[in-house]
């Protein structure tokens, strides 16, 4: 029988600690030894109470805050030693984002929205990034509206284009924390069914950050923070 074929790993985390006010007589330590791995086309709920360190763990695995010690290893790089650049070019073409709140360009279209990563990489507009985000916004079902303002977008609209953004540079990874959370019923639904739809057509490893235990159930795997450390 032949061998079967090694799923690569996207994040590996071992021995994170995460403190602030490092040497000071108020410092404080907010993860506690996090081991983590995470392979490609994994779907995991991150849960656990407020002030568990969830947030500051999708941090970490984001690049957006470095650990206090421990290793970081994002699509098989070390990120240990690396300098700011290299840091932003690594988490730029590696991980999407989407956040709670959606963090649009309102006096921007949904189209120019999507296009942004692609211009922060390359430095300039071309037809080959606009035809791709207008294929993402398509995808998101948002194809009437790719030309208006993104402030006159509903909140599930906006969450779209959110969605499209974080994957305009074909990501390995993406980052949601609480996504629907200021959604309603069925739009935190329709946001849910599109990561879903990206992680399975794509194989987009997905860390999806939420109280709504219905949601989290409906993952492949949840990874429970409680007290900064890992309980399941």
């Amino acid at each position: 029988m032949a061998d079967a074929v090694a799923v690569p790993v996207v994040v590996q985390l071992q021995g994170v600690h995460k403190a602030y006010n490092v040497g000071t007589d108020i410092e404080t330590e907010v993860l506690h030894g996090i081991d983590l791995t995470v392979h490609r086309g994994e779907f995991c709920a991150v849960v656990g109470p407020s002030g568990s360190g969830k947030s500051t763990l999708l941090n970490i695995i984001g690049l957006l805050d470095r650990p206090t010690s421990g290793t970081v290893e994002v699509s098989g790089e070390q990120t240990t030693g690396l300098g700011d650049r290299a840091l932003t070019r690594l988490r730029g073409h590696n991980i999407g984002f989407v956040f709670q709140s959606h963090h649009l360009i309102t006096a921007f279209t949904a189209l120019e929205n999507v296009m942004m990563p692609m211009l922060g990489a390359e430095g300039f507009p071309s037809a080959a990034m606009r035809t791709r985000a207008e294929s993402l916004i398509d995808s998101v079902g948002l194809t009437t509206w790719k030309d208006r303002n993104a402030g006159r977008l509903s909140g599930g609209q906006q969450q779209r284009v959110a969605i499209a953004r974080a994957l305009a540079m074909g990501p390995a990874l993406l980052l949601a924390d609480e996504p629907t959370g200021n959604l309603d019923t069925q739009s935190a639904d329709e946001v849910f069914a599109l990561l879903r739809r990206f992680n399975t057509e794509h194989g987009t490893t997905v860390l999806f950050v939420t109280h709504n235990v219905a949601m989290s159930e409906r993952c492949d795997r949840t990874i429970e923070v409680v007290d900064g450390r890992l309980t399941a």
